[in-house]
């Protein structure tokens, strides 16, 4: 039996049971549209988080005080992160800008509008580290740094949520207790997953620590550092490591009682839980294709039990067993890829409406392909017991049924 007569007897089949046919690629049409649009909304999900980490600056390096590899109770004894680290680490060859940082939340106030953000006491490096403008007014300065100033650098967010319409640069904002000076407002960045740039407020990192958090605030919360060149960001961390390492008294055999993370660390971890994110959403969605398969075989199960006089006819007259498995196994494959045809196209307009907080579905062509080679595979599978069913009937048998 010819390849191409086989196809056309198998559409002709198909026709003639037109529901049921629709009915049997609907759950392939389910399935493959949600496998589309998970792995796209998972793609999406890890391409917003890659953009969030590079929008808080290029070539970063974060150092921390506590190590995650070391128990929570040796961390506490650890030597904390200091102003002394943060200039030990702007002599370092290739170290661009550094910024101490101390960080909390307080309530902000100005007249009778408040509101609850983060509080960051930063050098006039961490915009530049981090990529932020400032929209209007200026970032405080080194002199404003020495001398303690009383000023503040606010996000868009807190100028909204405090002043409205107004113009808050000269107003005196309170911060906890203490009364700042708006210089200066950021350009609006967005939110970035649980952290919000907008709504922060910005101060001398030495007027945080003295009249903000106390005279006994002496440890830094982290410290930020920018290098000249992405090349630079290996050797700069190992310098780094050295360095705190011979500050803090570590000998060989004692583990770093710090952690350094660079911005491509970062990337690379934020990319491996997005893929387990991708794959975890696939597996799901992958369910409907198993439960899409099953009722294919079940569907051909009872075409095949109809059609056994057929099947006994075409025996008597010569046809082969391989030629009847061919038949109504290019049944089951023409069914379960028609319906992945419609359900790719399902599942790409799905992912343009399908969103995980700020992050839309973005497909990728591998995305498609994969989907209707799996619809394929679905196809050839389930559909190769009814058809080796068919196959082996006895056409006498066959023939005599009713």
């Amino acid at each position: 039996m010819l390849f191409w007569t086989t196809i056309k007897l198998a559409l002709r089949s198909l026709i003639g049971n037109k529901l049921r046919s629709v009915l049997t690629m609907l759950g392939m049409i389910i399935g493959v549209a949600a496998v589309i649009a998970m792995l796209a909304l998972g793609n999406g999900v890890q391409s917003q988080i890659t953009k969030w980490v590079s929008r808080m600056g290029k070539n970063t390096i974060t150092v921390f005080p506590h190590n995650p590899r070391i128990p929570p109770v040796l961390n506490g004894a650890a030597e904390p992160l200091t102003l002394g680290d943060a200039h030990a680490i702007l002599s370092i060859p290739g170290v661009k800008y550094v910024s101490p940082v101390v960080a909390d939340s307080k309530p902000v106030k100005w007249g009778n509008y408040h509101t609850y953000c983060n509080i960051i006491g930063c050098a006039s490096t961490y915009i530049l580290i981090h990529d932020f403008k400032v929209q209007s007014g200026q970032m405080f300065n080194y002199f404003d740094i020495r001398d303690m100033a009383s000023v503040a650098v606010i996000g868009p967010e807190t100028a909204t949520r405090l002043f409205g319409s107004q113009n808050p640069l000269g107003h005196t904002i309170t911060v906890g207790t203490i009364r700042f000076k708006v210089i200066g407002v950021l350009v609006p960045k967005g939110r970035q997953g649980w952290f919000d740039p907008d709504n922060q407020v910005l101060l001398p990192y030495t007027t945080a620590m003295t009249e903000l958090m106390g005279q006994h605030q002496i440890a830094l919360n982290h410290i930020d550092i920018e290098v000249q060149h992405a090349s630079d960001l290996t050797p700069v961390q190992n310098q780094i490591q050295t360095v705190l390492r011979i500050r803090h008294s570590l000998i060989d055999g004692d583990s770093d009682d710090f952690w350094i993370a660079s911005q491509l660390q970062i990337i690379k971890i934020t990319n491996r839980i997005g893929g387990a994110f991708t794959m975890l959403l696939g597996s799901v969605a992958g369910i409907a294709l198993l439960i899409g398969g099953i009722g294919i075989m079940n569907i051909m199960l009872v075409t095949v039990t109809e059609r056994t006089r057929e099947i006994g006819i075409r025996k008597a007259i010569g046809a082969r067993q391989r030629d009847v498995l061919r038949q109504f196994l290019i049944e089951s494959v023409l069914v379960s890829v028609i319906g992945g045809v419609i359900g790719v196209g399902v599942g790409v307009v799905s992912a343009h409406f399908v969103k995980f907080r700020h992050a839309t579905g973005v497909v990728e062509p591998h995305m498609i392909l994969l989907a209707l080679c799996i619809s394929a595979g679905v196809g050839v599978f389930f559909g190769y017991y009814p058809a080796r069913r068919a196959a082996r009937l006895n056409p006498i048998e066959a023939l005599r049924y009713e």
